[in-house]
């Protein structure tokens, strides 16, 4: 291979090792007509001559290649690190084969396995690095000699791998062999039993371990087994609830490492690019990270190399696109300057030099003029690190004073009613008052954290209700520590549980019950629409397998969690309340789905199936329409097809009707019994035929006479929010159809608008506004809407949709009512949702929180609030004043 004058200038100039290798290798870079080649192939010693000696011959050869590549510009970072990688993984391989070899001659390389960590998992090797794997054996297929045990071959077997690698010889060694990253090193042997490896990192390991496994790859050996303990220890690595105190872990090691080279942390001449302030294991660290945080809940994140890692952050929201922009742009150029470094004496380090003409080397051989020109050149990414490396340690802010009084003087300076008071709640939880706050580590973990919380119950009308709505949720909490350091990492999500706990009592109760839903908030995608109802209900069938108790409880954590999810939209301001109860709906409809088929087939397995029938569920009310509220109940009608007179086929039978109505109880049960996991739903069956006096479940047959013959014009107003959700295709279809042709005139001839008057005005008299906001009894509200819309619906027989806003669009298109009765039920409808949420009540919230509901209802402020909603309602009572009175054409 011919090398331009100038390249071969450059390696003369700054690296002793490089030009030694030219030299001596003139025959192999001869014989290569490029650097586009199969490394592997090209760099292969051939012959009969001993494993060692062929690798040591290879070794050089790779590290000539890729310098060579590196330095002419034909390699970037990632084909030199991979090809580093890849050459470590098929030497160590190699080695274990051959120690295998060694001691049971013939016998497969089966049941050792080498586990790569660090920069050789992640593709990311240095040119001069130590390779620091875990050695891990299965007793049942190991070979080994007859004499040995199974832990006697593998630590035989282990030893004379390393040594392959590590000896010395004229060609010089093959790789440096760290094996101080396994378990407790100091007390376990080299290699180590899979089962009790696994053992360890599910029970007993450091946070640190688990940020070692980011970059974790099965290499060498029984490449399978050792797949096999990656993903048996997977949960360990990738939390979906995590232990907050593995990040603080790893902020301490850069701490650490900061305060112990920190004769590096000066730019300059001797700064260390690996451990220094700014350097390359800032990059990583901020990375791995962001992984453990965001991994539990999003796979994307899971990959091992840093800059593969920045990206998936970048991509996913986790971090901005600058802050990715820069730290990959950083660690680039860092990787390769210690590339340069390790190349001038094939010497392990990471450090610029600090003599003048050493350090001139290194710049020469990255093609620059002297020493001055590469400390330019890192100087700015140096910097930019460091800077967003210290936003995410975060020095800790400034606590809080212990003094009692000086602390009742910071509360009252801040906002709250009473310090003296605020202080002493305060003091409790200094003094472990809770479980939660018994440890010395989560007491540590709250003074740090106490800071940024206080400040945000201080934006509060109350601040003193909002720190007693902490109290709560601290005083449920079996563990404070995770939730603390969260909301330390995280400030942005310490403001947002502020928000919560000022401004949305009904959020703020749901987090006293279950804090652990404060982990759902760590998702980017907690503040995005939930998935459609077929992907809400494959998430809460992810459990199907574990049993009917263990789906029941599954579900409802699904569920609780959407729920507050959704709610947080709202009071965050990220989410329309239209998209929200849209979403709320979505939710109920997934989970009726999923316990209804769960059930069904749990309630079979003892009485078997009714031949030719099915169970038909069927949604009206608001969840008909696919709008719920944050506490919204299931207005459910049970039914079933097929002959009343049949029998079920299982080994207990049951006849036909006492099977459904059996099965229906256990449906109802398993939606509303609170288990360990919480409370699901409400579920109202009074609107099926007969109301609570009639059976609670009726044939489909059975079901559409009563419509047709008996039923009365408040059940045809709510028929006309009816729809199927669970049943076979044919089944809802069959249903549907029902509905369509009562809601089409195939029931009694009533006075439909004189009638709903009457109901509407006894309605009036024994149900009256909770408060001044209470969007669906004040007049003018969201009944008299539905009221308005149901009775054109059946007195025209247009418009039957069961979704309320699509109503009220296709009858307004028509003529058949006013314009404006779509953007007035649009804005009633937010303000239920809203309300739900931070005034349940229906009175008018605080001046504080009056903002948030503001904006839920896309108004510039409260006075504009206001006055909209006066609009409204006075539209709505227009409309339905002349529908009941008969003065809209069509309404008898």
């Amino acid at each position: 291979m011919q090398f331009s004058a100038d390249l071969l200038a450059r390696v003369r100039a700054g690296s002793p090792f490089l030009s030694t290798l030219i030299d001596r290798e003139a025959d192999f870079l001869d014989r290569i007509a490029g650097f586009d080649v199969d490394v592997q192939a090209a760099v292969a010693a051939g012959g009969d001559m001993p494993l060692a000696q062929q690798l040591r011959i290879e070794r050089p050869r790779v590290a000539l290649l890729v310098a060579l590549g590196d330095l002419a510009g034909v390699y970037d970072l990632t084909r030199v690190t991979r090809t580093l990688s890849d050459f470590a993984d098929h030497a160590l391989h190699r080695a274990i084969v051959q120690a295998i070899e060694d001691r049971t001659p013939g016998a497969e390389p089966a049941g050792f396995a080498a586990i790569a960590l660090g920069k050789q998992g992640s593709h990311e090797l240095n040119y001069s690095s130590d390779i620091d794997p875990i050695l891990l054996y299965d007793p049942g297929i190991l070979p080994r000699r007859e004499k040995d045990s199974p832990a006697e071959a593998a630590v035989r077997i282990a030893k004379r791998a390393v040594e392959l690698l590590q000896a010395r010889d004229g060609d010089g060694y093959v790789l440096r062999v760290d094996l101080r990253l396994r378990p407790s090193p100091e007390a376990t042997p080299i290699a180590l039993p899979i089962d009790a490896a696994v053992s360890y990192y599910e029970s007993a390991a450091l946070p640190w371990e688990r940020a070692a496994f980011i970059r974790a790859r099965a290499v060498a050996g029984d490449v399978a087994l050792g797949n096999r303990f990656l993903e048996a220890i997977r949960p360990f690595v990738w939390r979906r609830a995590l232990d907050y105190g593995a990040i603080g872990e790893i902020r301490e090691i850069t701490r650490r490492i900061r305060e112990h080279y920190a004769q590096g942390q000066a730019f300059g001449p001797g700064y260390d690019l690996k451990r220094g302030r700014g350097g390359i294991r800032e990059v990583e660290f901020f990375a791995q990270v962001h992984q453990l945080v965001h991994g539990g809940r999003d796979p994307a994140l899971r990959v091992p190399a840093t800059r593969d890692a920045l990206a998936a952050l970048a991509t996913s929201g986790r971090i901005s696109t600058d802050e990715a922009a820069t730290m990959d742009a950083a660690y680039t150029l860092f990787r390769t300057i210690e590339h340069r470094l390790q190349m001038v004496d094939d010497r392990q380090t990471h450090s610029l030099p600090d003599q003048q003409d050493a350090l001139y080397r290194v710049a020469r051989l990255h093609g620059l003029d002297d020493g001055r020109a590469l400390l330019d050149l890192l100087a700015p990414h140096v910097a930019a690190v460091g800077s967003i490396y210290d936003r995410l340690d975060g020095a800790a802010a400034t606590r809080l004073p212990a003094d009692p009084q000086s602390l009742a003087e910071r509360l009252e300076a801040l906002g709250f009613a009473s310090g003296e008071q605020g202080a002493r709640r305060i003091a409790d939880w200094r003094g472990g008052a809770y479980p939660a706050l018994r440890s010395p580590a989560a007491r540590a973990a709250l003074e740090d954290s106490l800071p940024g919380l206080v400040a945000g119950l201080a934006t509060a009308s109350d601040p003193q209700a909002a720190l007693l709505r902490l109290d709560a949720m601290l005083a449920r909490l079996p563990s404070a520590i995770n939730l603390f350091r969260l909301l330390e990492a995280q400030p942005a999500l310490a403001r947002l549980l502020s928000t919560i706990l000022c401004h949305a009592p009904t959020l703020a109760e749901a987090l006293a019950r279950r804090a652990v839903l404060l982990d759902a908030l760590i998702d980017a995608r907690a503040l995005e629409p939930v998935g459609t109802v077929d992907a809400l209900a494959a998430e809460m069938l992810a459990r199907s397998g574990d049993g009917y108790e263990r789906l029941l409880d599954h579900v409802r954590d699904v569920v609780n969690e959407k729920r507050f999810m959704l709610g947080v939209q709202v009071v965050a301001g990220t989410g329309d309340p239209l998209d929200v109860a849209a979403g709320y709906a979505r939710v109920a409809e997934a989970a009726v789905r999923v316990l209804a088929a769960a059930t069904v087939e749990e309630f079979a397995q003892r009485h078997g199936r009714v031949p030719g029938s099915e169970l038909i569920v069927l949604a009206l009310g608001r969840l008909g329409g696919g709008a719920l509220t944050h506490a919204s109940d299931l207005d459910l009608i049970y039914c079933f097809t097929g002959d009343f007179a049949a029998e079920s086929d299982g080994a207990k039978p049951l006849g036909a009707v006492l099977y459904y109505n059996r099965l229906a109880q256990r449906l109802t049960a398993a939606l509303s019994v609170q288990t360990a996991s919480g409370p699901l739903y409400e579920v109202d069956t009074r609107l099926r035929p007969s109301g609570a006096q009639g059976p609670l479940v009726v044939s489909l047959a059975g079901f559409e006479r009563y419509q047709k013959e008996d039923a009365w014009t408040w059940e045809h107003m709510a028929l006309a929010r009816a729809r199927p959700i669970v049943g076979s295709p044919e089944g809802q279809t069959q249903a549907a159809a029902i509905i369509a042709r009562v809601l089409g005139g195939d029931r009694p001839k009533r006075d439909v608008a004189a009638e709903a008057t009457t109901m509407r005005a006894e309605m009036a008299r024994h149900k009256p506004p909770a408060g001044p906001l209470d969007a669906k009894l004040t007049p003018g509200g969201l009944v008299d809407l539905e009221f308005a819309v149901h009775v054109t619906q059946l007195s025209t027989g247009r418009g039957l949709v069961p979704q309320l806003g699509e109503a009220i669009g296709a009858l307004a298109g028509e003529g058949l009512l006013p314009a404006d009765l779509r953007p007035a039920h649009d804005f009633l409808t937010r303000l239920l949702v809203a309300m739900r949420l931070v005034a349940p009540d229906g009175q008018v919230p605080s001046a504080a929180t009056q903002p948030i509901l503001a904006a839920a209802l896309g108004c510039a402020d409260w006075p504009a609030a206001l006055a909209r909603l006066d609009e409204v309602r006075q539209s709505v009572t227009t409309a339905w004043a002349a529908i009941a009175t008969g003065e809209q054409d069509g309404n008898r």
